[in-house]
């Protein structure tokens, strides 16, 4: 449904944890519709709800209760088959932590999503380098992910998220581990993706990171409290 008019759309969704005997709302009754290629900031304190937020629409958590709509389907009905296929085809990661295999080189880390997309061996190389080529490092192909700075384990998980040639890259706190420079590299990458057509999601607790999107929303304790732009 590519000419859909919102490529996510979430309605009433709730997700509850217990905690200690009590209940707590992460999500309390949700809802939010993201346009095709926008550029969208969700913020808040921490513990607001912000990542699990990015976790239902990425498909890695269900809500207990609502629909969550991507490109027409919605995803809260799918069973765990289902929703890796999902990850697989529509939505690239990027985390605070990286979430590399610091071991192994920037290519094997990049063509990890690609063993479940049913590619050749040589399909997933010639991928993987051409990811690593469009972050700006086709010449740290053999590095391992240990021995780069971490601004580059940044754009090696970027290029990881783009291996699966996603159409909405959900990004959490991506510059929260990087000095000030080096975050502002990362936002401006992901300011190129975004011009080039990916739907661009980043959940922060930095404001100057959020007033770079098209539009602000914010949490608070599970609930949307208010949007800008």
């Amino acid at each position: 449904m590519a000419d859909a008019e919102y490529v996510i759309e979430l309605t009433n969704v709730t997700r509850t944890y217990k905690l200690g005997g009590e209940t707590f709302n992460a999500l309390d009754n949700v809802s939010l519709s993201v346009k095709p290629g926008e550029f969208i900031a969700i913020i808040g304190p921490s513990g607001s709800g912000k990542s699990t937020l990015a976790n239902i629409i990425g498909g890695l958590d269900r809500p207990d209760n609502g629909t969550v709509l991507v490109d027409g389907n919605d995803i809260s009905k799918l069973h765990d088959g289902q929703l890796s296929a999902y990850r697989n085809h529509h939505i690239g990661f990027v985390f605070q932590s990286f979430n590399l295999q610091g071991n192994n080189t920037t290519m094997e880390n990049v063509m990890l999503p690609l063993v479940f997309a049913k590619l050749s061996r040589k399909e997933r190389n010639a991928r993987a380098i051409e990811c690593l080529q469009s972050v700006g490092l086709g010449d740290r192909l053999k590095h391992k992910t240990n021995q780069l700075s971490g601004g580059q384990r940044q754009r090696v998980a970027i290029a990881r998220a783009l291996a699966v040639k996603p159409s909405i890259i959900v990004a959490d706190e991506p510059t929260g581990n990087l000095d000030s420079a080096r975050g502002q590299e990362i936002m401006s990458l992901l300011h190129k993706l975004n011009k080039e057509g990916i739907t661009l999601l980043i959940i922060t607790h930095d404001q100057s990171l959020a007033n770079q999107a098209h539009r602000i929303v914010e949490i608070r304790d599970g609930k949307l409290t208010g949007r800008r732009g």
